[in-house]
């Protein structure tokens, strides 16, 4: 799998903007076949960074309904947390 397909989008939501600065972590929302070491790999290509640590879980499906009767699961989907080296940050997440 080539490094650029690893990522899909960042997660930016209240607790993920939290793990930020006190533990300068980042969360992606990744593809379901990526493990740890392509993870990092696709970081460090991307971004020009030194990554430190990786967790991965995968996301449960969930289903979601769309008024009364019309119901439709959402895909299973993986997250990876990603751990910078003190002193690296990624731009793309400053300033949100």
């Amino acid at each position: 799998m080539h490094v650029y397909q690893v990522l899909k989008r960042p997660i930016i939501t209240e607790k993920t903007m939290e793990q930020l600065e006190p533990q300068n972590q980042y969360a992606f929302e990744v593809d379901i076949r990526a493990n740890k070491h392509q993870v990092k790999e696709a970081v460090e290509a991307a971004f020009g960074v030194r990554v430190r640590k990786v967790r991965i879980m995968r996301m449960p499906a969930k289903y979601r309904r769309y008024g009364r009767r019309l119901v439709k699961k959402r895909p299973m989907w993986k997250k990876a947390i990603v751990t910078l080296e003190p002193g690296d940050s990624i731009q793309f997440f400053e300033g949100v």
